[in-house]
């Protein structure tokens, strides 16, 4: 994806001083899920102060709908935490919809349900859905030949394409997982028509999403950022280049009349094909913020803590969900069997300042009894732990810190050493990019601190960069 360039790693000395222009990333990520539901207990008095001051209609972003999801070592117990989520929101009287995009059916089982490709109800204010990447790939392929059809681009081609044909290529399902998820509560896109069909009245208060794998949910997280990259990209191209002014606005106008993005589908021009452009970039912004804002999204490390390489495990997936734009905001510890009070304590220390707690053993042998499961004493530090979230996470430590006397800038990165980190500095100093893991983050640097790195230092889990 990146082309080969100098890289600075990190040593004790200081970092080479030479700097070549990379491309412009955003490691923030995607999904506007969230809308107000009327029946949502929390916030409902912030709400209706807002509503006040609008003249009485509360804005969606007044008391947004929160994504919710789980990342830890396949095993851990990812799935088994994000069903009791789904039933501890539910329970709280908040309208619930969980969220299972894996063929384990370990979640039909805890739920007592059949989970499959349309919204079904499990229980009071709880429902589940399966997102199968296969399904979610006929939608979006639908709506592209329908608006090809309006507009003939394609001179009838692309009608002769049978969706069912088409096989699920790697990389697909977190694109489709972020577009699903957001026609899940009726927002724009291609599965806007998602909640209609399954005849939802109200939008979700909570989604709890349980991904594939912790790999698919961060680059679901990131999806946004990295579609800003393409756009910019692509709109260049279309716009300096021969080939793009002759096959761009033809491409864009049949893309733009499958999204629903532009107000009419007629005489695109220049200046028409600029504010499309302008819109997209606007739309993808927007999605690229929602992860970073925690009114909007949770993410819960899952680990066994009687396992020392289960919760390293667990401490990588908190510094790459800090790199790919988004915070976590608590621990919880799965096992079948009850750990010691020094396991306890000792992940307690390695999560700190994360709240911890324990997620009580669910029976794999018979139907759960959710009555006797939320009563248990584990539950109830569980069930704090998942409502903490709701607005202390203050102690979390700020993913960035500037110094701007000393001309320094601290990046909090738990579960990477010196070695796994890379930097890289372009566009005259103004900006750093940071590769570690499978992420990449742009921070684009205040004023007062721009300039050369001068070197970098790990301490405390956080990286010292030094500008000079």
């Amino acid at each position: 994806m990146f082309p080969t360039l100098p890289s600075y790693t990190l040593s004790s000395s200081s970092l080479p001083s030479e700097h070549l222009s990379l491309m412009a990333l955003s490691a923030a990520s995607p999904l506007n899920l969230f809308q107000t539901s009327p029946g949502r207990r929390r916030g409902s008095v912030v709400a209706s102060a807002a509503a006040a001051e609008n003249g009485g209609a509360a804005s969606p972003e007044d008391n947004p709908t929160r994504l919710v999801t789980f990342l830890g070592k396949g095993g851990s117990g990812k799935t088994t935490s994000a069903v009791f989520a789904a039933q501890h929101y539910a329970r709280e009287g908040m309208k619930t919809c969980l969220v299972t995009s894996s063929q384990d059916r370990t979640a039909d089982f805890l739920l007592n349900s059949k989970i499959g490709t349309d919204l079904v109800v499990c229980g009071n204010n709880l429902s589940a859905i399966r997102f199968e990447t296969a399904q979610l790939l006929l939608l979006p392929l639908q709506q592209l030949i329908e608006a090809d059809a309006r507009i003939n681009m394609s001179q009838g081609f692309l009608q002769g394409i049978v969706g069912e044909e088409l096989g699920v290529l790697p990389g697909m399902d977190s694109i489709f997982s972020v577009f699903a998820l957001e026609g899940l509560i009726g927002s724009r896109g291609p599965y806007g028509n998602v909640a209609g069909r399954n005849r939802l009245k109200d939008k979700f208060d909570v989604v709890v999403y349980d991904g594939t794998s912790p790999e698919e949910t961060l680059r679901m997280i990131a999806a946004a950022g990295a579609a800003r990259l393409y756009l910019k990209y692509l709109r260049n191209m279309a716009e300096k280049t021969d080939l793009g002014r002759v096959a761009g606005p033809a491409i864009l106008r049949l893309v733009s009349e499958a999204m629903n993005t532009s107000s009419t589908s007629a005489g695109i021009n220049g200046k028409l094909s600029s504010e499309i452009w302008d819109t997209q970039e606007k739309f993808l912004e927007k999605k690229s913020c929602t992860f970073a804002d925690p009114e909007k999204f949770r993410c819960f490390l899952v680990m066994d803590p009687r396992s020392e390489f289960n919760q390293r495990a667990a401490l990588r997936y908190w510094g790459c969900t800090i790199q790919a734009g988004a915070q976590v905001s608590g621990a919880f510890g799965s096992t079948p069997m009850l750990p010691s009070v020094e396991d306890v304590e000792s992940a307690k220390k390695t999560f700190s300042p994360l709240p911890f707690a324990l997620i009580p053993s669910l029976s794999m042998d018979s139907p759960q009894d959710w009555d006797a499961v939320m009563q248990n004493s584990f539950a109830e530090d569980t069930r704090r732990v998942l409502d903490l979230a709701e607005g202390q996470t203050s102690s979390v430590p700020l993913s960035i810190k500037y110094d701007l006397p000393k001309k320094t800038v601290t990046l909090f990165m738990p579960g990477f050493d010196k070695s796994e980190i890379k930097l890289y500095q372009y566009r005259g100093g103004s900006e750093l990019l940071v590769a570690a893991g499978d992420q990449r983050r742009v921070i684009e640097l205040p004023r007062q601190v721009q300039g050369k790195v001068g070197g970098a230092k790990f301490m405390d889990r956080s990286l010292v960069i030094t500008m000079s």
